[in-house]
């Protein structure tokens, strides 16, 4: 699994620290909130389970899995495949994601979630990979800039592999076929 890396980005250590500084500024941003973080499945779990430790006040958490990816290509159609299951109306919203990239997974879960009536809502993405922006749509916590490589571990996948690696590091393309 490792040999298929060819560099390591952002390292075991680097990660948690991070996540550390984010809980931080969430525990300030969101003192006299009713907080709910809701991770998008399935690439963001190692990060949320990691991030909600790190949070220092009471807060709520739920579970939505949404898709676009097939392989390594973005299909460009966003569907939900398991919606969250607490209402939102009135609360504060933070999305979890493991990457920010075309923006277009993220763009779509918030218009919905919008329209259900909570008070706010922001994201939190481990990754942010602004090159391959096509929408306008930003991270108000983001844990590190990547270039416009495909990355794997910390819970970001190939084909469902990867996701433990403790790092987050470039996969090699002939892995991936390119």
């Amino acid at each position: 699994m490792h040999k298929d890396v060819s560099e390591i980005l952002v390292g075991e250590r680097e990660i948690q620290n991070k996540i550390s500084e984010l809980g931080e500024k969430i525990t300030r941003d969101y003192r006299d909130k009713n907080l709910l973080l809701i991770s998008v499945l399935k690439g963001s779990f190692i990060f949320m389970a990691d991030l909600i430790r790190a949070v220092g006040i009471d807060l709520n958490i739920d579970f939505m899995i949404v898709s676009s990816f097939s392989g390594t290509v973005s299909t460009g159609v966003v569907r939900i495949v398991h919606d969250i299951s607490i209402p939102v109306e009135g609360l504060d919203l933070l999305i979890v994601e493991d990457i920010l990239d075309s923006g277009r997974t993220l763009e779509y879960i918030t218009s919905i979630l919008k329209g259900r009536g909570p008070k706010s809502i922001e994201i939190c993405a481990l990754l942010d990979k602004p090159s391959r922006r096509m929408v306008d749509i930003k991270a108000k916590y983001t844990g590190f800039t990547v270039p416009d490589e495909f990355v794997v571990g910390y819970g970001l996948d190939y084909n469902e592999k990867y996701r433990n690696l403790p790092y987050v590091g470039v996969l090699k393309p002939e892995v991936y076929g390119v």
